[in-house]
């Protein structure tokens, strides 16, 4: 049994889970167009911090927010520090997150998941085998990216930027929109009375092509297949989807949510509120969906990160 005791999300639209739940309750979104935040970049539309965030700092502020209460924790040697990320600091991945665990005196080496736009689900999915095989009691997983000319130039050369505000699954969707934010999920293998569970992960790679979707969904579908064992539809009352709003991924998804039956679950596409956070949104959104079950009554809910991972939560 692998439970969740704290969290928290920084992002553009505020500091801490409930203000960024807040925020998207009111309809608040993050997004909005950029002419000069970067040396020789076409305007874009993304979900930036005003002032632009330290890669290490702001994680290091996740984390303590999310600690809150608990500061032995993180310096305990029953923890590990995981971090998602998909270009973390300037491209470097294991510097940062040497730093971060350094920063709380935790004595054991950072785990490191940088998947793409997959790499929060699955850094959640290696937390849960870690706690499972008994190697750690707490598992700290932080998520993080700040955009850069890089990253952006990149994203505008594959024609997948939308020139206004993303609208997954919609007909006159355009592409999407990047967001910067860090967030911060902790684990525990140990017993609690109520609260989330972390019940199931799965991660598939279909082999189909270096960035493009399956035209089936097939490893989406096999992730929700996966994950849905010992649950039916009828179990699932919240499916948060990655809903990047580009052509070909909003289609997959929807073709892998109707073959895995999922199709009358609601759902929950937050990226209109954040941009695409990369290697914070998988934990980002786990999050904030989450929080809206809560809201509602929702016992369980399951949830993509990326094209092929997939977890889910269950309150108890």
């Amino acid at each position: 049994m692998v439970y969740c005791i704290g969290h928290n999300v920084i992002s553009p639209l505020g500091e801490g889970s409930q203000a960024n739940l807040e925020a998207v309750r009111a309809g608040r979104s993050g997004l909005r167009m950029y002419d000069h935040r970067f040396a020789n970049v076409e305007p874009f539309c993304a979900s930036l911090f005003d002032e632009p965030q330290a890669f290490v700092p702001l994680c290091i502020r996740s984390v303590e927010m999310a600690v809150s209460g608990q500061p032995a924790l993180v310096s305990s040697k029953d923890t590990v520090f995981i971090l998602s990320t998909t270009k973390g600091d300037n491209l470097d991945l294991w510097t940062p997150a040497t730093a971060i665990a350094e920063h709380f005196g935790n004595p054991n080496p950072p785990v490191v998941v940088s998947n793409a736009c997959t790499s929060g689900v699955c850094a959640q999915i290696t937390a849960k085998r870690l706690l499972e095989a008994g190697k750690y009691k707490y598992a700290v997983v932080v998520g993080c990216d700040i955009q850069s000319r890089f990253i952006v130039s990149g994203f505008q050369s594959f024609k997948a930027l939308s020139p206004e505000p993303c609208r997954p699954f919609s007909p006159e969707r355009q592409g999407l929109n990047l967001g910067e934010a860090a967030a911060t999920i902790i684990y525990t293998a140990e017993p609690k009375s109520r609260g989330w569970r972390l019940v199931a992960g799965s991660i598939h790679n279909d082999a189909n092509h270096l960035s493009a979707p399956s035209r089936t969904g097939e490893g989406a579908f096999q992730c929700l297949t996966d994950v849905m064992v010992g649950a039916s539809p009828a179990d699932i009352g919240l499916l948060g989807v990655h809903g990047t709003a580009t052509l070909y991924n909003d289609a997959m998804e929807q073709t892998a949510i109707e073959r895995a039956g999922l199709q009358q679950v609601p759902v929950s596409a937050l990226k209109p509120f954040f941009g695409h956070t990369m290697g914070a949104a998988g934990v980002l959104e786990t999050i904030l969906c989450m929080l809206q079950a809560e809201r509602s009554f929702v016992k369980m809910l399951s949830g993509f990160g990326g094209v092929n991972a997939a977890i889910r939560m269950q309150c108890e």
